[in-house]
């Protein structure tokens, strides 16, 4: 769900930025490149779309090629359950010599989000090089960072390094459907000890050009809000159209929802939001960037929180938001309606509560006849991970080197990613910066997604490197 960092950054940033080299692939690709380009490109080329996909078939084919690989059979997990057999996933340990230093975790997700190919320039499940980028779905969102952590293990099992700390790889199903078998819940409930790390690398993180081949930021994403859904629900007897009356379940539904709209959650902080508003607010000249340093020093500041929330991406870090996506009501064109239901999706700032949420909107509603229910499932709780040095600092130093002048801010993601579950369990979640994406989102979930060719190659070697600094180097 690549859409989360977007709104870590927002749409408007304007940084001092070096430029990223020509966006074509390079004239040669090295024998390493090679391989891991035919892994990208099975991987984006098995459908793992809820209807017609299946996880199941890349997991056992992602199992095969760590196999061949020299994993033994025992550090590689299959799992899925009866209910959803094509919704399973995988776990493979490689091992590390320290017997003192705590596993680490990387986490993908093989499903995708439904695609049409009508609909599409391109087949959306064939990966097509073209004009310096790859097409296809899950080409951004998230096979990518998926190839590069399977053929980081596998290249790590032949022999090019040795980690001292053990390094976990979780690929699971169900990240983009929120009624569909989720992997990363269901190994977070019933088998932690197979991802039981001192921390984890997720999506989430990464940067952003100006559109125009310059690199203006890298992003570390440290923290994310929780989904919810509720369901607003009003009922009228009802009667014949012909003789209206203003007790109506449609408009009592649209005054509730226009309640839900002019509702504004108070301006919250969390350690990351505060130093990505005064780190960034730091590096700008304008009106924008001074109110967000006023703000992050002091949230009761009115006057900073009117100009940062003229941006839409900052507006929703700055505090939980809802807002209604589906609508239904009446049951006949010539009568009154006897019901109508809403849907309003929440993202809950970490440390706020489900229950809380829904506290605030039955009060911002003020009206008994609507009722308004906790929709299955609940996400944990937001745990937002800390700022921590081991892993910022190692971060930073890599950016500093692959991209000078370029800076690392942390972010908190106004979407949702599976981290959420391994944070309730204890396991700091961050999504690692490297690669890269335009400030049009690059179609992920929309049509004719894409990733530069130039971001996947790059943030490859970055990932790699940002791995063996955590890992550090073993016998």
């Amino acid at each position: 769900m690549q859409t989360k960092f977007l709104g870590a950054i927002g749409l408007t940033a304007c940084l001092s930025a070096t430029a990223i080299a020509d966006e074509a692939a390079p004239a040669a690709l090295r024998p390493d490149q090679v391989a891991f380009r035919a892994l990208y490109k099975e991987l984006v080329e098995t459908n793992t779309t809820l209807s017609a996909g299946s996880c199941t078939l890349a997991a056992e084919r992602v199992a095969a090629h760590l196999k061949a690989a020299g994993f033994a059979g025992k550090d590689i997990t299959l799992f899925s359950v009866p209910e959803h057999p094509k919704e399973g996933g995988m776990v493979a340990v490689l091992a590390g010599s320290s017997k003192t230093a705590k596993p680490m975790l990387l986490l993908g997700h093989l499903d995708v989000v439904e695609a049409k190919r009508e609909d599409w320039t391109r087949d959306p499940f064939t990966l097509v090089e073209e004009n310096g980028y790859f097409f296809a779905r899950g080409s951004a969102d998230m096979k990518a960072m998926d190839a590069v952590w399977v053929d980081m293990l596998m290249r790590f099992k032949q022999g090019s390094f040795h980690p001292a700390r053990t390094i976990k790889l979780a690929l699971t199903c169900g990240e983009e459907t929120t009624y569909a078998f989720n992997g990363a819940e269901w190994l977070a409930k019933n088998r932690p000890e197979l991802i039981t790390a001192e921390f984890a690398l997720n999506e989430g993180g990464g940067g952003r050009t100006d559109g125009h081949g310059k690199l203006m930021v890298e992003s570390i994403q440290v923290g994310e809000k929780a989904a919810q859904n509720y369901r607003l629900e009003t009922t009228n007897p009802g009667g014949h159209s012909s003789i209206p009356i203003r007790d109506n379940a449609i408009y009592q539904m649209a005054d509730a929802l226009a309640k839900v709209r002019d509702y504004e959650f108070p301006v919250r902080f969390s350690d990351t939001t505060r130093a990505f508003f005064a780190k960034f607010g730091a590096s700008r000249t304008d009106e924008l960037g001074a109110a967000m340093v006023a703000l992050s020093r002091n949230p009761d500041d009115k006057a900073a929180e009117a100009v940062v929330s003229k941006d839409r991406a900052y507006h929703s870090m700055l505090r939980t938001t809802c807002v209604a996506t589906r609508i239904e009501g009446g049951h006949a064109e010539n009568a009154l309606p006897q019901r109508s239901v809403a849907n309003v999706n929440c993202r809950i700032f970490p440390g706020e509560t489900v229950e809380a949420t829904r506290a605030a909107l039955v009060a911002a509603i003020a009206d008994p006849g609507v009722s308004l229910t906790v929709q299955q499932p609940v996400r944990p709780l937001a745990v937002p991970p800390p700022l921590d040095p081991k892993i910022i600092g190692p971060a930073e130093a890599l950016v500093a080197k692959y991209f000078p002048g370029v800076p690392l801010i942390p972010s908190m993601s106004t979407g949702a990613t599976d981290g959420i579950y391994l944070e309730a369990i204890g396991i700091p979640v961050y999504g690692a910066p490297g690669g890269w994406g335009d400030p049009d989102g690059n179609g992920v979930h929309g049509l004719n997604e894409r990733r530069s060719v130039q971001s996947v190659y790059v943030g490859r070697d970055f990932l790699t490197d940002l791995v063996k600094a955590y890992a550090g180097a073993g016998d």
